[in-house]
């Protein structure tokens, strides 16, 4: 019924979505798409969601899923996305917008989101946004790129998607060397993990060595984020097991504070605390000090560091322009900076590219590379996905079990 109604919209990290996205729900969509201007859209995405779970949880309801008598929040990231669309569809709209619907899944729950979109095809209107080329959906018919905010649509080139921004191989040296010079970093020996009686992870064994690169893999909910704030030091379930963090065994007196110190982190969630008014150049500075903004005034050879970090990203001509006004793929590029500033021995990078346009991918993969290359620290990469581009030496992955994820350790090119 459908089946020429429906649009991939693939769209440049420039483009501001919030206000396209009001665009066209408001009916003030023009081109192409004003032929949904007279009908009745909803948004699903992973904000949408998130109002949502607020939305009950401050009126105390359950919306979502009364057949369960479960309020959305309990689900994990896969449910919850299978619940949701449910709600969005029996509210019977014209059409429905699914931004970037793919985030976030592992492909057991991609496949089934997949199919389900499939089906839904047949009697509502899909308006997929997505950053990612291999994201577009591949029975929808008509397809444009959006690049800037004038939200004109253009035919989708290959090439344009698959732009490499340039990153300069020649990585700062350190500020001041760690006093950690142990070949072994952090050591699990069986380590298990409950929560009222339901088990996370089950005798989970990794040991992870200086300079190697690892990738974090497993299905939504397998314990990824457990295993993550056992190696931070933040998990209390890690007294009285065998983990040992930088040569210390947890429990014996260690400060956590010690811990952090020498462990750089991004995650996406961190792109929220620095929305205040610093400059491109404080915010990473504020790396030096463990801030979230810059309170300190740093010392002239900070500086020249930060000035050569720039450099290499080539984004020199940036440094006093406010973070918050730079794009999404800048920030987050700035960002790692910022959590490899220091040379730790160990840096966590939480699904980085996860929102990314396929050209800031290019760069934040690029940078980790030659991060790889020319450095000693040792890398946690976590996501879903598999960046052909991305060589980790091994794969850690969680599979889940009655009794909690065990683990397994692959090399890269098992994946492949």
């Amino acid at each position: 019924m459908y089946k020429n109604k429906h649009w991939n919209i693939l769209l440049s990290n420039q483009v501001n979505k919030k206000i396209f996205i009001e665009t066209l729900i408001s009916g003030e969509a023009k081109g192409e798409l004003t032929t949904f201007n007279e009908l009745k859209g909803i948004l699903f995405s992973d904000i949408a969601i998130e109002k949502f779970i607020e939305k009950e949880n401050r009126y105390d309801i359950i919306e979502a899923a009364p057949e369960s008598n479960r309020k959305l929040r309990t689900f994990s990231s896969g449910e919850q996305k299978k619940e949701f669309l449910r709600y969005c569809v029996n509210q019977n709209p014209d059409y429905i917008i699914f931004d970037n619907p793919f985030d976030h899944l592992d492909q057991s729950s991609r496949v089934t989101l997949l199919n389900s979109l499939v089906k839904l095809s047949a009697s509502v209107r899909i308006i997929q946004l997505v950053n990612r080329a291999t994201d577009l959906l591949p029975f929808i018919q008509n397809n444009g790129h959006i690049i800037d905010n004038s939200f004109a649509l253009n035919k989708i080139n290959a090439t344009e998607t698959n732009q490499k921004t340039s990153v300069k191989p020649e990585i700062p040296k350190y500020l001041k060397p760690f006093n950690y010079n142990e070949s072994v970093l952090i050591k699990m020996n069986g380590i298990s993990v409950s929560y009222e009686d339901r088990k996370i992870v089950d005798r989970i064994s990794w040991t992870i060595k200086q300079g190697e690169f690892w990738q974090l893999i497993g299905p939504n909910g397998s314990g990824k984020s457990t295993l993550l704030s056992m190696i931070t030091g933040d998990n209390p379930k890690g007294f009285g097991q065998e983990l040992y963090l930088f040569g210390r065994k947890k429990g014996s007196g260690e400060s956590v504070w010690e811990i952090k110190k020498q462990i750089g982190i991004f995650s996406t969630a961190m792109m929220e605390l620095f929305q205040r008014n610093n400059s491109l150049e404080q915010m990473i500075l504020s790396g030096f000090f463990d801030s979230i903004g810059l309170y300190t005034e740093p010392t002239t050879l900070q500086k020249q560091i930060v000035a050569q970090w720039l450099d290499v990203i080539q984004m020199s001509h940036l440094k006093n322009k406010m973070f918050n006004q730079l794009s999404i793929g800048q920030q987050r590029v700035a960002l790692i900076i910022r959590a490899v500033l220091k040379h730790p021995p160990l840096v966590i990078l939480d699904e980085p590219v996860e929102g990314l346009d396929d050209e800031n991918v290019a760069l934040v993969i690029h940078l980790i590379n030659i991060l790889m290359q020319e450095t000693n620290m040792t890398i946690i990469y976590v996501s879903h996905r598999i960046e052909p581009a991305l060589k980790p030496t091994s794969v850690f992955e969680l599979i889940p079990t009655e009794t909690g994820s065990i683990g397994k350790i692959k090399f890269h090119s098992e994946l492949n």
